[in-house]
């Protein structure tokens, strides 16, 4: 066989149309105006063989083949993931995104699965965790909608200004559709106004805050007091955050949280240009039956052999959209076997190793900054734990620019039009000399 895909023949397409009740495939378009039309050919190499589009294609990563040290973040970051991960996620008991409605057949689907909430619970120190979202900003407005719909009388969803943009972008999109009204807090030297929540909260119909720490600046938010006041007024908090953090800083759960979102890409999950990524969401138990998504139970079978089973949910979380929450049935289950696997061969001690060193970075890259006199950080009072905010004269495309001719990704610019940096345990003491030597230069 030399292909590996054949075409529709004539006679197939004849057959279809025919079943279509049109003469030819022009008919198919007839209600498209003339004018959105191509009238050309299209711009298509000529037909290739497999090696050669093999070839092709691997011309294309040679010329793109330069690896940069990443020092960007931004609420995605560069962590060493084992190379068991990779060989472990491709076991045919594992390997589908596919929701396991038949647990006599999908065992180890739910298997992992059941591990992964386990392991979400551990780290955010909530009661219940899903089965996995999209992503973090996704998961975000998840919560925003559970929080709205939780109360009869009070919709109003409040929300940080330090929250990652993009996040706040797919949140307003969710509010816009769903009738949420969304309020923005706002903060003072790179913090959340506790004054500002308090005269939101006031108001009287407010259903959550949205929180985050660390937030978008890489500052960690004290939020002592803040449930509290949250809850006197009748409403949830939600802290969005970096999951491999919380190995490391308080939990969700200390703080007070209802709910705790974020991206699960710092569990190892590799870059990949933007994806595929994960988003993780754990509640109190008094919400858990509220959550969009999928959760798994352990049991026992007949002979008294532990199982595994979805659970805690109606039928019609699947069936009867008018009273269902998000219907996410093909969930990341690919990524959750991948964070799974990570916090299985790291530990809690792994992660939090992991994440001290990157802040040791952090903190020296920083320091070591500002004695070039070319750069400040934003905020200097606040504690931070691999992630900061640089201001500076020079101009942030410019610095970026001349970063990546040393072989350095400097980081993100800032709304504000500074510069944040990040540092993981990928980055050696040479990695942060070479990037400060390169400012000097500037």
């Amino acid at each position: 066989m030399s292909h590996r895909y054949f075409p529709h023949t004539a006679d197939d397409i004849d057959r279809m149309l025919k079943v279509c009740g049109v003469q030819s495939l022009d008919d198919l378009y007839a209600d498209v105006p003339q004018e959105l039309k191509l009238k050309q050919p299209y711009n298509l190499p000529e037909a290739m063989s497999e090696k050669e589009v093999r070839d092709f294609f691997k011309s294309l990563t040679d010329d793109n083949s330069r690896d940069l040290e990443c020092f960007a973040g931004a609420g995605y970051y560069d962590h060493y993931s084992p190379a068991a991960v990779a060989s472990l996620i491709a076991r045919s008991e594992f390997l589908t995104s596919y929701t396991p409605y038949q647990p006599e057949i999908s065992q180890g689907t739910l298997q992992y699965i059941f591990e992964y909430q386990s392991m979400i619970c551990r780290l955010t120190g909530l009661d219940v965790s899903n089965a996995s979202m999209y992503d973090g900003a996704t998961a975000t407005a998840e919560a925003m909608m559970l929080a709205a719909g939780n109360n009869r009388k009070r919709h109003r969803v409040l929300y940080t200004a330090a929250l990652n943009p993009d996040v706040k972008e797919v949140l307003k999109t969710y509010a816009r559709y769903h009738g949420v009204p969304l309020t923005e807090v706002p903060t003072i030297d790179g913090a959340t106004s506790i004054d500002a929540i308090s005269a939101e909260l006031q108001v009287g119909d407010v259903a959550g805050l949205i929180l985050a720490t660390p937030n978008y600046h890489g500052i960690l938010e004290d939020l002592t007091g803040v449930a509290d006041m949250v809850h006197q007024a009748g409403a949830l908090l939600i802290i969005n955050c970096v999951a491999a953090d919380l190995a490391t800083i308080k939990s969700p759960a200390d703080w007070g949280a209802d709910i705790a979102v974020g991206d699960a890409q710092s569990l190892g999950i590799p870059l990949n240009f933007g994806g595929p990524y994960l988003g993780f969401m754990a509640t109190t138990k008094q919400l858990m039956r509220k959550l969009p998504g999928r959760i798994v139970g352990a049991t026992t079978d007949d002979l008294g052999q532990r199982v595994f089973v979805l659970t805690l949910q109606a039928r019609e979380q699947h069936i009867r959209r008018e009273k269902a929450t998000s219907n996410i049935c093909s969930n990341q289950g690919l990524m959750a076997l991948y964070v799974t696997i990570y916090m299985s061969l790291l530990g809690d001690k792994g992660i939090d190793e992991a994440n001290r060193i990157g802040a040791a970075g952090a903190h020296y890259l920083a320091k070591q900054l500002e004695a070039t006199g070319k750069m400040r950080l934003a905020y200097p009072e606040r504690p931070f734990l691999n992630e900061f905010e640089m201001v500076t004269d020079l101009d942030v495309d410019y610095i970026l620019d001349q970063l990546a001719t040393v072989g350095i990704l400097g980081g993100v610019k800032t709304p504000e039009g500074n510069l944040l940096i990040a540092v993981t345990e990928m980055l050696s003491v040479e990695s942060l000399d070479r990037y400060v030597d390169k400012i000097n230069q500037l």
